[in-house]
């Protein structure tokens, strides 16, 4: 583990006080040494100096002096061939002659000689300092001190103890000082570094703070950007998106995936796929994707159509993950199966009345029918002729519709203006059937196309009169509200069952196809109303009952 700064610091700290107080100790005895050494050899040139007058004066006989023998330097006389007469600590009997010694032959030849001795076995340097009488004898004073390494030796107890009391005060002191240097450190304002006032040593660390500060908002903002975005372009998908990553786990939904697969981005987030959907088509695509491979199919939840695609995602030819997109495709599939319904209701509803018109036209032709029955005969021809034109024509109108190309041309029309028109034209029929014709509301205008209109308004009311009991009523109101205009076509009429109110906009699809055909309808009269109604982006509605009628309300939007 690495030694933090805080530590490296006092630590330094540490070894230099440390390494300064042996120093200063080393210092400190070599001061010492030098200033006792140089106390010493004056005191013993002091000594001569004075032992010299007082031999000079008082003769030999002066050293027989108590004061001299009890002095604690060592005296020593020796004579001019170099025999020792005197010693003050030694006895004489057992001196070697002295005259080869380097201070006695200076003082011969010079007048006065110096020297130091070190002995070894002793520990101890020695100064002599020797200087010539007047009788040309030598008188020599010698001085004993402790050497250097004695002298450590003996101070070593005093030296631990000053440097404990001395360590420990420095090593506070550092401590203390350590702090207050790292205080301004630890509290730098890294967001704002230039305005930090510290050390001018690291002005150049934070202009380099300030620079990547810079560059990482710089980059940040740039990310931020595209990950808005990204996000505003997915969460507004009305596809769902799904990305996925190489363990499986699901990273990133949008709104439209979580709504699609009614999960929650908390349940669904960080949790691997089959969490998501259980639907086995679902995970058998992923796992075709998570295996390299692109796949797609048809699944179908909550009763809707979805064409799921997955597709492995790869860098540097290493699987990464996968990106699952989902497409509502049940208008598609509902469209083909209804295609599908309708090319078979068309064969079906078309096989009848020309099987119809053939049988009879062959049985005509074979002359088969009697003179008086030929009129019945071309009349029902030309009835299954009819309702086969009919049958046609309903069919080409709502291919033009199902087109939605914009080919015809919108204008202003007046519903109240066209619900009298219709009015008149089935006038006639209503009449026939003894029913009574009403068309109430105001005088209000949208804007579609007319013949559209015409034949939607035309089939409700046609339905109401065709459907209504003798004597009954039917009608057309016309009414605004705020920007809406509300057109409602009613009848007295048989009305509708509540389970088959959901399917009489379906093509081909009645209630009672007995009572159909007798009316002569085709099945699409209604279809019509609805593609019309889409064709108008207006909303269609149906309240009916049994044997009290029905009311189908269209809602349109105002010019």
């Amino acid at each position: 583990m690495e030694e933090s700064m805080r530590q490296k610091i006092f630590k330094s700290m540490g070894v230099l006080i440390a390494a300064s107080l042996i120093l200063s100790y080393v210092l400190m005895i070599g001061v010492m040494y030098q200033q006792l050494l140089t106390n010493m050899e004056k005191e013993v040139q002091r000594e001569v100096t004075y032992l010299r007058s007082a031999l000079d004066i008082a003769g030999v006989t002066y050293l027989e002096n108590e004061i001299v023998k009890d002095a604690s330097n060592r005296i020593t006389l020796v004579d001019q061939d170099g025999t020792v007469l005197f010693d003050s600590m030694e006895d004489i009997k057992t001196l070697e002659n002295h005259k080869d010694r380097p201070e006695i032959m200076d003082a011969f030849n010079k007048g006065e000689g110096t020297s130091v001795r070190f002995s070894t076995t002793l520990g101890q340097q020695t100064f002599y300092y020797a200087m010539k009488l007047n009788n040309g004898m030598i008188i020599r004073v010698a001085n004993t001190t402790d050497s250097v390494f004695s002298m450590i030796t003996d101070s070593i107890p005093m030296f631990i103890i000053l440097g404990i009391i001395v360590l420990g005060i420095a090593m506070g002191i550092a401590r203390f000082q350590t702090k207050r240097i790292i205080i301004p450190i630890n509290n730098l304002n890294l967001e704002t570094p230039l305005e930090n006032d510290v050390y001018e040593e690291l002005t150049p660390l934070l202009h380099r703070i300030e620079n990547q500060n810079r560059l990482i908002e710089k980059q940040l903002s740039k990310l931020n950007k595209r990950k808005e975005e990204f996000n505003a372009i997915t969460e507004n998908m009305r596809e769902a998106l799904i990305i996925i990553n190489k363990r499986s786990i699901v990273l990133s939904m949008n709104k439209a995936a979580t709504e699609i697969l009614d999960v929650s981005r908390e349940e669904g987030l960080e949790r691997h796929f089959i969490t998501i959907s259980r639907d086995n088509e679902f995970q058998t695509t992923v796992e075709a994707a998570m295996s390299g491979v692109s796949s797609d199919a048809i699944i179908m939840l909550n009763n809707k159509y979805y064409k799921i695609m997955a597709n492995p995602v790869c860098v540097e030819d290493t699987l990464n993950g996968c990106v699952i997109l989902m497409l509502d495709v049940t208008e598609k599939q509902r469209a083909e199966q209804m295609r599908k319904e309708f090319s078979a209701n068309v064969s079906h509803e078309l096989k009848t009345p020309l099987m119809s018109i053939s049988g009879y036209a062959e049985i005509m032709n074979n002359g088969l029918v009697k003179s008086e029955d030929v009129a019945e005969f071309s009349g029902r021809i030309y009835s299954e002729a009819t309702r086969l034109t009919n049958l046609v024509e309903d069919i080409i109108k709502l291919s033009r519709l199902d087109e939605d190309n914009k080919v015809f041309e919108q204008e202003e029309v007046n519903l109240l203006v066209l619900a009298e028109d219709i009015k008149e034209r089935l006038l006639p029929q209503a009449t026939k059937k003894n029913v009574e014709l009403r068309v109430l509301g105001e005088n209000v205008k949208v804007k579609g196309i007319r013949q559209i209109l015409d034949e939607m308004l035309f089939n409700l009311f046609d339905n109401a009169i065709k459907y209504n009991e003798d004597g009954g009523k039917a009608g057309v109101s016309v009414v605004k509200e705020n920007d809406k205009v509300i057109l409602s076509v009613w009848d007295t009429g048989i009305g509708i069952p509540k389970e088959h109110q959901d399917r009489i906009f379906e093509r081909f699809y009645r209630v009672d196809k007995s009572h159909s055909r007798e009316t002569g309808g085709t099945g699409l009269g209604l279809s019509i109303v609805k593609h019309g109604a889409i064709y108008h982006k207006a909303d269609i509605k149906i309240d009916s009952e049994v044997s009290r009628g029905t009311k189908i309300i269209i809602t349109f939007k105002t010019i």
